[in-house]
């Protein structure tokens, strides 16, 4: 019997909603599972990127530029999370693999880089067995209904506060 996939939904304002993703991401492939690891809005080469150099099964892909999150989106950022969101679908539909994470999908939506009926359709169309985890603050309504699983990150203390930067191997 196929098993299942779940919807996962990891969202607020707390720092580790790409951290989980990632650690889901690692525990899958342990287990023997091919993961394809999708980053919109994201294009600046974090830490992570070099997972692709030591986990088999793993794939990871950048839909991003770099972080216009303080500006308004161009229509460069708009163009690469639109052909983003198709290779998303594409990765979905091929069943190829068991574990899709849609990082940041949520700030996608949120900047309306494309449009939430879209993003609702790959996930209610999705083959049942592939896990997909949606990751970003500011999750709409409409995925939330959709999910499975919800984790909402919430800051209590950051030492960003305080004026520390984000770190190689830590934040980023």
């Amino acid at each position: 019997m196929e098993e299942k996939g779940y919807i996962h939904v990891y969202t607020g304002n707390g720092k580790g909603k790409t951290t989980a993703a990632l650690g889901l991401s690692l525990r899958a492939v342990c287990a023997g599972k091919k993961v394809f690891f999708g980053q919109f809005v994201k294009g600046m080469k974090y830490s992570e990127v070099k997972a692709l150099e030591y986990l088999p099964n793993f794939e990871m892909e950048q839909f991003g530029l770099n972080c216009f999150i303080y500006n308004e989106p161009s229509t460069d950022d708009i163009e690469i999370a639109i052909q983003g969101l198709q290779k998303i679908k594409d990765v979905i539909n091929s069943s190829k693999y068991d574990v899709v994470v849609l990082d940041e999908i949520n700030i996608a939506l949120y900047y309306k880089l494309f449009e939430v009926d879209e993003v609702l359709k790959i996930l209610k169309n999705k083959p049942k067995h592939i896990e997909i985890i949606c990751t970003g603050r500011f999750a709409k309504e409409e995925i939330i209904e959709i999910a499975d699983l919800v984790t909402e990150m919430k800051e209590v203390k950051h030492y960003y506060n305080e004026g520390v930067m984000a770190r190689e191997g830590i934040e980023c």
